[in-house]
This record gives structure tokens, sequence and C-alpha cells, in this order.
């Protein structure tokens, strides 16, 4: 019976938008201006602990746009989840934090960044689909080159 208890539990509680905002900071003047705005989206990961065997994952994604130097709209958007991670050994539960949570909250963000960008009067923004995996690994070695380097030492 105990070894039942042993084995790994990955169960979505909850999947949540936790923060959502839209601003237009110049307009209506610049909603006048017909040139293509420049887009730029950038994305982020999180996970903290919640409870025992309880982890949030939060995905992050600003999408600013200008023309020239003037901002048309910039969205700030934080899709989390929460999910039951139990019986794991400490590299699995990294990688299922980074990959697969992730790919389970992106496309909730996905769809509610589209949903306001619209609702803003604005042509979509479509993200896209993101590598996760790749995301996690790049992470990966970037703090292992980290840990590698020593710290300088300013006189």
């Amino acid at each position: 019976m105990a070894e039942a208890n042993l084995d790994p539990v990955f169960q979505i509680q909850r999947v949540y938008l936790k923060d959502l905002s839209l601003e237009q900071p110049n307009s209506p003047e610049i909603l006048l201006n017909q040139e293509q705005p420049g887009v730029d989206i950038q994305l982020g990961v999180d996970a903290s602990p919640v409870a025992e065997g309880l982890f949030e994952v939060t995905v992050t994604a600003t999408v600013h746009t200008q023309i020239g130097d003037k901002t048309v709209f910039m969205v700030e958007a934080k899709q989390a989840g929460i999910f039951e991670i139990r019986n794991m050994q400490t590299e699995q539960l990294g990688a299922i934090l980074g990959i697969a949570c992730p790919q389970i909250v992106y496309p909730y963000l996905r769809s509610n960044v589209a949903d306001i960008i619209q609702r803003g009067g604005f042509p979509p923004v479509h993200m896209a689909e993101i590598n996760f995996q790749a995301m996690y690994e790049q992470q990966q070695t970037e703090a292992a080159a980290a840990a590698l380097v020593p710290p300088q030492i300013i006189v």
C-alpha cells in the first residue's frame, strides 16, 4: 500500500488570469497615424511553491507597439496555473515547472492577450508558439555558465 503513495503525481488544480492591463498613453492622436507600428513581445516564466506539493507557474507577456518613439499600446499580462506535483526527483521537477506547466498555461495567455488587443480597437497581434523546452535548456545552460565564471574583484 505504501508504494502506491510514492507514485508521481502531476495534476492541474487551476488555470487563471492573474493580471492584465492595456495602456494607450498617446491616444487618440496616435490612432490617426497610418504607419505600421513596430511590435516587441517579451515573455517570462516564473514558478514558486504555494504549499506542500503545490506550485504556481506564471507566464508573463509584455506586448509593446510603437511608431517612432511613441507608444501605440502596451499590454502586460500574467497567466498562472496551480499544479499539484509530488514524488518527483529534483531534475524532473525543474523540467516540469519550466516546460510542461508553461506549455499548459501559455495558450490561455495568448488568447487573453489577443482578446484585449482586439477589444482595445487594434488589429490582432498573434503571439507565436513557444518551444518551452528549448527556452528551459537555454536558461539551464546560461545558469551553468554563470556559475563557472568567477566573480570579479574590483579594487
